[in-house]
């Protein structure tokens, strides 16, 4: 079976999804209604960790003349301006929404020099954004000068005029950032009245990957933004990772939006903590794309009974890695002369192509100056899971995630790379431990192929007789003291791989 032209035309069909891309209209299927929420004319936060699908969902809005009918979607991919310092990034942002903007391209405009408002805006907006560049340039040159000048007197006079170059740096960009408050009302109203001479009711800003802006300005950005279009028919959309993600600081005035106050909550984000629900998602959304190639009933006809069950599990719940796997699955199945279906066996050989490096890569790639305390703390802890207590699952007190909350945070952003799950975030501990805990399992590419030896895999899918899940409470608890000394520590330390070479010798 695996080696049908139905089967090879499924596969085709998700390699072809594997990577979203703004140019053309992905299938996206609706289990959860998600679409039907994301059409509202409300300032929505859509969460999920990469593969969830939000590029997927913005897109196919972007492109799908049924959803969008009647809205004027404006597509912004927040990787475009990750490397952009503050306010430039801003800027960037208002010029993209400003050109988006049908009486934008209206050329003849431009030729008699007399421009409507969108293009005025847009002019002075290119000059904010080159005048900033040119002063920056300037104030180097005039700083050489000076350099040259005060050398005769002693170097300590150098000094002096670095100070000053500083100050007249970020002299530029508080003046650049006045020029943006001071029209704001101006650029909202250029925008409600260009709107207004369109064609289309609404507009909605889809602002995608949002956790590639530096998190540190993410609140004045959606500040801004929020600002700009609060009150008007525009919509934001903001597409993120939750634990990557800050949306308000509180100061003497409060800068950035509230969930549920001033922005809804979209969650596309599935876990193990209800591994049926998850893998009936999981199911249905296959049978959706298996239906197109042609396939009914994917789940009975292309997996043995067990092989299901790993792939979600190998999946941590996430669409994108599911499918990715299965495809992988498939193939390894194929190249071992097995074409009936797939069992775990290859499930796992599968996960593993996709495995942990993959993972690891993505936070290098985007943890930018957070990736060295990420990494630290994941290699304490499958030092502490895999060589120490030998068990593919721990625990996290919930007094220590509200003492070492700075930490804690850093545990959840694990999650959101996928390289620890969460499987129940209210829990009891066995052994006489008091209080309550969170409990966590590794990602399971860390240990499954090659199967780690004398490692004890706690099966938290499983029920006891006590309808206690099989092995959580028995797991240890992961003390976050340990944790932030672990994150601290300056001293050598041996590479993520060579940690878990480790462990599988000392399990001989």
């Amino acid at each position: 079976m695996l080696n049908s032209p139905e089967v090879q035309r499924l596969t085709d069909l998700i390699k072809d999804s594997f990577r979203i891309r703004p140019n053309h209209n992905p299938a996206y299927i609706d289990i959860s209604n998600h679409l039907t929420r994301f059409k509202s004319c409300q300032h929505q936060i859509v969460f999920g960790r990469r593969g969830s699908g939000k590029s997927c969902l913005f897109v196919h809005f972007l492109h799908d003349s049924g959803a969008n009918n009647g809205i004027l979607p404006i597509y912004i991919e927040g990787d475009e301006f990750k490397r952009l310092t503050y306010p430039d990034l801003l800027v960037r942002l208002l010029l993209r929404i400003f050109e988006s903007m049908p009486e934008a391209n209206i050329k003849w405009r431009r030729w008699i020099r007399r421009p409507n408002a969108i293009q005025k805006n847009i002019a002075d907006l290119r000059k904010v954004l080159s005048q900033a560049e040119e002063a920056s340039i300037r104030q180097t040159d005039g700083e050489n000068t000076d350099i040259n000048v005060e050398l005769s007197k002693g170097m300590a006079k150098t000094g002096g005029k670095q100070s000053t170059k500083h100050e007249k740096q970020s002299e530029f960009k508080e003046q650049k950032l006045d020029h943006l408050e001071r029209y704001l009302s101006d650029y909202k109203e250029s925008l409600s009245t260009s709107l207004k001479n369109s064609r289309y009711e609404f507009s909605f800003i889809l602002l995608d990957d949002f956790y590639l802006i530096p998190r540190s300005r993410q609140p004045d950005v959606i500040d801004y933004l929020h600002r700009l279009v609060r009150g008007s028919n525009f919509y934001l959309k903001i597409g993120t990772v939750r634990h990557r993600t800050t949306i308000i600081r509180n100061e003497e005035n409060t800068i950035g939006v509230e969930l549920h106050q001033d922005v809804e909550e979209i969650s596309l984000d599935r876990t193990l903590e209800d591994i049926d629900s998850t893998g009936e998602f999981l199911s249905q959304m296959l049978d959706s794309v298996s239906y197109t190639a042609g396939l009914d009933d994917a789940k009975s006809v292309l997996f043995n009974p067990e092989a299901f069950h790993a792939l979600v599990l190998a999946s941590g719940g996430v669409p994108r890695d599911f499918l990715n796997i299965f495809v992988e699955s498939v193939s390894s199945s194929l190249s071992d002369g097995r074409e009936k279906w797939i069992t775990p066996t290859y499930v796992w050989k599968g996960a593993s192509r996709i495995s942990y490096r993959t993972k690891l890569n993505n936070l290098k790639e985007e943890g930018v100056s957070d990736a060295s305390p990420l990494e630290k703390l994941y290699r304490d802890i499958i030092q502490f899971c895999l060589k120490e207590k030998r068990k593919t699952a721990f625990l996290i007190s919930q007094d220590q995630a509200q003492e070492f909350s700075d930490v804690h945070e850093l545990v959840q952003q694990l999650m959101d790379f996928k390289l620890i799950h969460i499987i129940e975030p209210d829990t009891s501990a066995a052994s006489g431990r008091k209080g309550r805990y969170e409990a966590y399992t590794l990602d399971f590419s860390l240990f499954m192929e090659p199967r780690m030896r004398n490692i004890e895999h706690v099966e938290f899918w499983k029920i006891d007789s006590n309808r206690q899940r099989v092995g959580m409470r028995e797991a240890p608890d992961y003390d976050l003291k340990r944790a932030r000394d672990a994150i601290n520590s300056d001293a050598p330390t041996t590479s993520i791989e060579e940690e878990l070479r480790e462990a599988d010798e000392a399990s001989v």
